[in-house]
């Protein structure tokens, strides 16, 4: 907060790990923690998100600790001590560690190949060190692709039983309507205007189906927001996209039974009972 840093408030904000293996409290926020020899208060919580595959932002270690630069300059000064067994490191450093987050995991590599480079000019000694979560990227994009195929080949298998389905529907309504079929071709209606009217048939009840389908598709995610408080997104593509499948899967598996429609002999059909 600025008002914290312009009074130089001993504020911290700690990781949720971290809060609860250092301050095991019902009440976290408000309660004094000492770093060094100062007190701090927590002023907040920083969600964990490192086990979620498809989130590579995580933070540097599972019991981090923030507190504002001026601050902690403040306190701590810019000398940076480390001490080991039998020995002492004492380094000015002015910033020790700086977190980049991007926009898209298929940038994270292009960006800290670019950031390594801009720091090779500005340091003519290497004392930085550039890391990247290449197993956590790794393991996201695996999960992703797992995802993606698991996902589309349900999808798939969905689409073609929802088509033999339809198919199924319309031959058996071209074999009860087969007189219906013969009187229309008997006053002269040719076999293109029987297909388009079977094919018409055939799209409308596609597009119905995929707009039920595409409302509960809908429903579905506001329900979790509503009772989860998950944050969902629902897209126009999401939504024009199942559509535009529905009227493909309407034609595609319409068209045999419009074409076994239009063959149909006018004098057999006729003769149909």
């Amino acid at each position: 907060m600025e008002a914290d840093q312009k009074n130089q408030a001993p504020v911290a904000v700690l990781t949720e790990f971290g809060a609860r293996k250092l301050l095991a409290t019902e009440s976290t926020i408000g309660q004094a923690l000492r770093i060094g020899g100062d007190y701090f208060e927590v002023v907040g919580i920083i969600k964990s998100e490192s086990g979620q595959a498809g989130n590579i932002q995580i933070p540097d270690q599972q019991v981090d600790v923030y507190i504002p630069m001026k601050i902690a300059r403040s306190y701590f000064g810019d000398v940076f001590t480390r001490v080991t067994s039998g020995s002492r490191t004492r380094e000015l450093v002015e910033l020790h560690q700086i977190i980049v987050q991007v926009d898209n995991s298929d940038n994270v590599e292009p960006t800290a190949a670019a950031i390594e480079r801009m720091l090779d000019r500005f340091h003519k000694k290497k004392d930085f060190l550039v890391s990247v979560p290449l197993a956590l990227l790794r393991q996201a994009e695996a999960t992703k692709r797992t995802f993606n195929i698991v996902l589309g080949s349900i999808a798939c298998i969905s689409l073609l039983v929802g088509g033999i389905g339809i198919m199924n529907i319309m031959l058996a309504s071209v074999t009860e309507r087969t007189r219906e079929i013969g009187i229309r071709r008997a006053i002269g209606a040719k076999r293109r205007q029987i297909i388009v009217q079977f094919l018409i048939e055939t799209v409308v009840l596609s597009t119905i189906g995929g707009i039920l389908g595409i409302g509960i598709g809908v429903l579905i995610p506001l329900i979790i927001t509503y009772f989860s408080g998950m944050p969902t997104v629902i897209t126009m593509a999401s939504i024009l996209l199942p559509l535009f499948i529905s009227v493909s899967i309407g034609i595609i598996f319409g068209l045999y039974p419009a074409a076994r429609a239009a063959n149909v002999d006018p004098i057999v059909a006729l003769r149909h009972e």
